[in-house]
């Protein structure tokens, strides 16, 4: 097993908590909301074996800075923060893989960055609400869940969130598994996931249906069969992209990789083998 190590860098004067291990071409993983980046183990154990693999804390989450001001944690900034960790460790480009919030902020980096991608994998993605009606709709209730959370704290919005339908399947993960996951979203803090939610939630992060077909790279768009919503998006956003491929993930909700682990690692395992990094500069 590859051995992991945290490297704390700094990106627009925000500390950020990124962890690596393992060699070979790099790839990039962008965790989803309430995560961090022990979300993708032991999946990036796998991954280490044969790729130089880069688990990035986003803003709010995990061991990177949580900031007061909500437009820090606007999608363009982080964007710019990725490219900026990238510089600082010496990749030109990768494969970026991200799941749910972690998909929307891999696909803002595709489209501004194509030359720095090249494979593009997103599991639970979205490009966004296009509508700005629905738009401010959605801005309005991700408000109304960041007072809740500051009111009454991350016990009890942790206890809200599980519950959601949008996590049903995951009560049928082991109990150990149940554990580790409910401990990595109580890890998490008040400000944290209250400015996350104000500034990159996805009544705040413009819609990027248009800038798919501006990305060049191979593009796996994963999801779970029960997952209803993000069946459709994945085979909507797969007419648009150039070059794109839908896996449905059987038996799996909105998190395959939790869900179907096995199943989600073949998949992506025959995705990523299919690439080639580019050569740095």
């Amino acid at each position: 097993m590859a051995a992991f190590e945290h490297v704390d860098l700094r990106a627009d004067g925000l500390g950020y908590r990124v962890t690596r291990g393992g060699d070979g071409p790099a790839v990039v993983l962008l965790h989803g909301f309430t995560g961090s980046a022990a979300s993708w183990e032991p999946w990036r154990d796998d991954l280490a074996r044969s790729r130089d693999v880069i688990s990035v804390d986003l803003l709010g989450h995990g061991g990177s800075d949580a900031p007061s001001d909500p437009n820090r944690y606007a999608a363009i900034r982080q964007v710019n923060d990725l490219a900026d960790l990238l510089d600082q460790l010496g990749i030109r480009s990768a494969a970026v893989v991200g799941y749910s919030m972690g998909a929307r902020l891999a696909l803002a980096f595709a489209a501004t960055y194509p030359a720095r991608v090249n494979q593009l994998m997103l599991e639970s993605g979205s490009p966004g609400i296009a509508d700005e009606a629905s738009r401010a709709e959605r801005r309005a209730r991700d408000e109304l869940l960041a007072l809740r959370i500051e009111k009454h704290g991350i016990l009890a919005f942790v206890d809200e969130w599980e519950r959601l339908p949008l996590f049903a399947l995951q009560e049928n993960l082991p109990e150990a598994d149940r554990r580790r996951l409910r401990e990595q979203r109580l890890e998490n803090r008040v400000a944290g996931l209250a400015g996350s939610l104000r500034g990159f939630g996805q009544g705040s992060q413009p819609a990027l249906h248009g800038a798919l077909h501006g990305v060049s790279s191979p593009v796996l768009l994963v999801a779970g069969s029960e997952d209803e919503k993000y069946v459709r998006l994945a085979r909507e956003m797969a007419h648009v992209f150039p070059d794109a491929g839908v896996e449905i993930i059987e038996g799996a909700g909105h998190t395959p990789h939790l869900e179907q682990p096995e199943r989600f690692r073949r998949v992506s395992a025959a995705f990523l083998a299919r690439g080639r990094a580019r050569p740095e500069d």
